[in-house]
Protein backbone atom coordinates (compact mmCIF):
# COMPACT_ATOMS: atom_id res chain seq x y z
CA UNK A 1 0.00 0.00 0.00
CA UNK A 2 1.04 3.06 -1.15
CA UNK A 3 1.88 6.17 1.68
CA UNK A 4 3.68 9.71 2.42
CA UNK A 5 2.53 12.63 0.57
CA UNK A 6 4.70 14.59 -2.32
CA UNK A 7 4.33 17.90 -3.83
CA UNK A 8 4.49 18.54 -7.40
CA UNK A 9 3.04 20.98 -10.05
CA UNK A 10 0.91 20.08 -12.90
CA UNK A 11 2.86 20.71 -16.37
CA UNK A 12 1.14 23.09 -19.17
CA UNK A 13 -0.34 20.21 -20.37
CA UNK A 14 -1.88 18.86 -17.76
CA UNK A 15 0.35 16.05 -16.52
CA UNK A 16 1.90 15.33 -13.24
CA UNK A 17 4.30 13.55 -11.67
CA UNK A 18 3.49 10.10 -9.74
CA UNK A 19 6.25 9.30 -7.23
CA UNK A 20 8.77 6.81 -7.79
CA UNK A 21 7.49 5.38 -4.28
CA UNK A 22 4.32 5.21 -5.98
CA UNK A 23 5.06 3.90 -9.75
CA UNK A 24 4.83 0.18 -8.65
CA UNK A 25 1.48 0.64 -7.10
CA UNK A 26 -0.08 1.36 -10.57
CA UNK A 27 2.89 0.40 -13.15
CA UNK A 28 0.05 -1.85 -15.04
CA UNK A 29 -2.01 0.96 -15.03
CA UNK A 30 -4.88 2.78 -13.34
CA UNK A 31 -8.13 4.84 -13.87
CA UNK A 32 -8.70 8.58 -12.17
CA UNK A 33 -11.68 9.67 -10.85
CA UNK A 34 -13.30 12.21 -8.81
CA UNK A 35 -12.97 11.64 -5.03
CA UNK A 36 -14.76 13.02 -1.66
CA UNK A 37 -13.73 16.47 -0.65
CA UNK A 38 -12.47 17.65 -3.65
CA UNK A 39 -9.65 15.66 -4.63
CA UNK A 40 -9.04 12.71 -7.50
CA UNK A 41 -8.53 9.31 -6.33
CA UNK A 42 -5.88 7.15 -8.83
CA UNK A 43 -7.05 3.43 -8.49
CA UNK A 44 -4.43 0.68 -10.02
CA UNK A 45 -6.09 -0.91 -12.24
CA UNK A 46 -6.75 -4.42 -10.53
CA UNK A 47 -8.62 -2.54 -7.23
CA UNK A 48 -10.57 -0.45 -10.30
CA UNK A 49 -12.06 -3.69 -12.08
CA UNK A 50 -13.41 -4.62 -7.50
CA UNK A 51 -14.66 -1.31 -7.51
CA UNK A 52 -16.41 -1.33 -10.52
CA UNK A 53 -17.89 -4.86 -10.04
CA UNK A 54 -19.67 -3.15 -7.18
CA UNK A 55 -20.95 -0.41 -7.99
CA UNK A 56 -22.90 -2.80 -11.04
CA UNK A 57 -24.52 -4.28 -7.88
CA UNK A 58 -25.72 -1.22 -6.98
CA UNK A 59 -29.79 -1.08 -7.44
CA UNK A 60 -30.48 0.84 -10.12
CA UNK A 61 -33.85 1.91 -8.86
CA UNK A 62 -32.07 3.74 -5.87
CA UNK A 63 -31.29 7.50 -6.48
CA UNK A 64 -28.86 7.86 -4.01
CA UNK A 65 -26.79 4.96 -5.56
CA UNK A 66 -27.09 6.20 -9.08
CA UNK A 67 -25.97 10.02 -8.32
CA UNK A 68 -23.14 8.27 -6.48
CA UNK A 69 -22.43 6.09 -9.53
CA UNK A 70 -22.74 9.04 -12.02
CA UNK A 71 -20.25 11.21 -9.39
CA UNK A 72 -18.55 8.44 -9.61
CA UNK A 73 -17.88 6.68 -12.84
CA UNK A 74 -18.65 9.38 -14.83
CA UNK A 75 -15.87 11.25 -14.70
CA UNK A 76 -13.23 8.27 -14.57
CA UNK A 77 -10.15 7.80 -17.04
CA UNK A 78 -8.32 5.30 -17.34
CA UNK A 79 -4.32 6.61 -17.16
CA UNK A 80 -0.93 4.71 -18.22
CA UNK A 81 3.02 6.36 -16.48
CA UNK A 82 4.77 7.92 -19.26
CA UNK A 83 8.37 7.82 -19.57
CA UNK A 84 8.99 10.49 -17.07
CA UNK A 85 6.47 8.83 -14.47
CA UNK A 86 4.26 11.05 -15.31
CA UNK A 87 0.01 10.79 -15.89
CA UNK A 88 -2.24 12.97 -17.81
CA UNK A 89 -5.16 14.48 -15.98
CA UNK A 90 -8.68 15.13 -18.36
CA UNK A 91 -9.28 18.81 -18.37
CA UNK A 92 -12.98 17.82 -16.45
CA UNK A 93 -11.02 15.85 -13.42
CA UNK A 94 -8.51 19.18 -12.88
CA UNK A 95 -11.07 21.70 -12.62
CA UNK A 96 -12.95 19.61 -10.63
CA UNK A 97 -9.99 18.76 -8.07
CA UNK A 98 -9.02 22.98 -8.74
CA UNK A 99 -5.49 21.04 -9.94
CA UNK A 100 -4.57 23.60 -12.79
CA UNK A 101 -0.70 24.50 -13.99
CA UNK A 102 0.90 27.74 -12.91
CA UNK A 103 -1.46 27.30 -9.97
CA UNK A 104 -1.10 25.96 -6.47
CA UNK A 105 1.09 22.85 -6.21
CA UNK A 106 -0.21 19.06 -5.89
CA UNK A 107 -0.46 16.65 -3.61
CA UNK A 108 0.12 13.28 -4.15
CA UNK A 109 -0.88 11.20 -1.34
CA UNK A 110 -0.77 7.31 -0.48
CA UNK A 111 -4.07 5.87 1.00
CA UNK A 112 -5.15 2.23 1.47
CA UNK A 113 -5.68 0.71 -2.39
CA UNK A 114 -5.39 4.43 -4.34
CA UNK A 115 -3.88 7.48 -4.48
CA UNK A 116 -4.80 11.02 -3.90
CA UNK A 117 -4.23 13.93 -5.70
CA UNK A 118 -5.04 17.36 -4.08
CA UNK A 119 -4.84 20.89 -4.30
CA UNK A 120 -2.81 21.65 -2.06
CA UNK A 121 -4.76 24.52 -0.26
CA UNK A 122 -8.04 21.82 -0.16
CA UNK A 123 -5.36 19.12 1.51
CA UNK A 124 -4.10 21.22 4.23
CA UNK A 125 -7.69 22.20 4.56
CA UNK A 126 -9.12 18.80 5.48
CA UNK A 127 -5.95 17.83 7.62
CA UNK A 128 -6.68 21.38 10.18
CA UNK A 129 -10.71 19.57 9.92
CA UNK A 130 -9.58 16.56 10.84
CA UNK A 131 -6.99 18.01 13.88
CA UNK A 132 -9.98 20.37 14.68
CA UNK A 133 -12.92 17.29 14.83
CA UNK A 134 -10.83 13.67 15.23
CA UNK A 135 -12.33 10.76 14.34
CA UNK A 136 -14.90 9.42 16.88
CA UNK A 137 -12.36 7.85 19.80
CA UNK A 138 -14.34 4.35 19.11
CA UNK A 139 -12.99 4.40 15.55
CA UNK A 140 -9.34 5.54 16.54
CA UNK A 141 -9.36 2.81 19.43
CA UNK A 142 -10.56 0.32 16.69
CA UNK A 143 -7.80 1.43 14.24
CA UNK A 144 -4.67 1.81 16.16
CA UNK A 145 -5.19 0.00 19.81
Amino acid sequence: MPFGEYQYAVDDKGRVIVPPAFREFVEDGMVVTRGMEGCLYVFPIGAWRRIEARLEELPLTDRDARAFVRFFYSGAAKAKLDGAGRISLPATLRTFAEIESGRAPVIVAGAPNRLELWNERRFHASLEEVQEQPPAPELLSELIG
